[in-house]
Formats: C-alpha cells, sequence, structure tokens
C-alpha cells in the first residue's frame, strides 16, 4: 500500500482535509501533512496546539476486510508512531490509554482517530501531532518536545517519511491477513 502524500503550508485540520480529499477523489489511501494547522483537534473537542515545526499529519484509508476494533486500532497505530520516536529518543516511551505518547510523563504526542463513511465505503482517518520543536504549555497537563529531550534539530521530512513508510509496512500487512479470512 501507497500512501498518496498532500503537503500543505496551512490548513484547519489534517484530518478535516483528509475528509474533503476522500469526499472529492477516489482515493483509498492518503497522507496529509501542514506546516500549520489553525483548528488542529484533540480527544473530546479539544483543540491540539499546532506551534509551527512540530508534525501534523493525517492518514487516511478505506475500512475493507479489516476486522479490528478502533481501540487495538489506536494501540496499534501508537506503537507505530512509538517506534519512529524511539529512532530519536532511546529511553522509555509510555502510552498513556486513549491516545497520547508520554515521556517522562509528559506529552510529546497524540493521536486522534476518526471514522467516516462516505457512499458505504468506511474510512479510519489517524491524526497525529508531534511536538517536535515547541511544547504547548496545558494546564495540568505537562509536555515535551524531541528538541528539548535531544538537543538536536530533527529533520521533518524525514521524520515525515519514516512515519509514512512504516504506516505503509503495517497497513500491507493488515490488509494481507484480512484478506486472508474474507
Amino acid at each position: 500500500m501507497k500512501f498518496k502524500k498532500f503537503k500543505f503550508k496551512k490548513v484547519k485540520s489534517t484530518n478535516n482535509t483528509a475528509i474533503r480529499i476522500i469526499k472529492n477523489s477516489n482515493l483509498k489511501f492518503g497522507m496529509i501533512v501542514s506546516d500549520v494547522q489553525t483548528g488542529g483537534k484533540g480527544q473530546r473537542g479539544n483543540k491540539w496546539f499546532s506551534y509551527k515545526g512540530n508534525l501534523f499529519v493525517s492518514f487516511f484509508h478505506e475500512l475493507k476486510n479489516l476486522n479490528i476494533s478502533l481501540n487495538s486500532h489506536t494501540e496499534i497505530n501508537c506503537l507505530l508512531v512509538k517506534r519512529i520516536l524511539n529512532k530519536y529518543y532511546k529511553k522509555n516511551i509510555t502510552f498513556k490509554k486513549p491516545n497520547d505518547l508520554l515521556i517522562n510523563k509528559k506529552k510529546i504526542s497524540g493521536i486522534l482517530q476518526e471514522i467516516i463513511s462516505i457512499s458505504d465505503k468506511k474510512f479510519l482517518i489517524i491524526g497525529i501531532g508531534i511536538n517536535l520543536i515547541k511544547s504547548p504549555k496545558i494546564k495540568d497537563y505537562p509536555t515535551t518536545n524531541l528538541f528539548e529531550l535531544t538537543n538536536n534539530h530533527i529533520n521533518k521530512s524525514k521524520f515525515e517519511n519514516q512515519l509514512k513508510e512504516i504506516f505503509e509496512k503495517h497497513l500491507t500487512k493488515m490488509y494481507k491477513i484480512g484478506n486472508k479470512f474474507s
């Protein structure tokens, strides 16, 4: 599976942009990346703070022959993001349900998943925010970023490509397994 990559300078949210692309195309797989989000979304209607230089990406794919719960998708997707983060930061990265990744009890990444139906087809949208260079100040919820932890500048394009590659490999495996049972 290959995700068609869409790159933007500024969007309201990468998940909203994914929905628009799904509605206006016949694509089954896509990746949306933006330098800035003006209305990034978090869990339960919360705002995702979107500082320029951090990573904002959404993947979408059709949910065909994939009989996995949304909770299982969330855990798998957090694990995939964690694998890429571990390339840059070798110490313990923990998963805080339902969708956050923490380092030293501070949030570094969040994942927001949405399932939408269009023309009798279901799609999963996986919105991922990763604090690469700047951390938002959130009352009662400490945050961190990779630059603060490593004191190294992260090549954002390289990080995006690594994320794209791991999601493509994983989805290819899931579809092979799903097709064996359909």
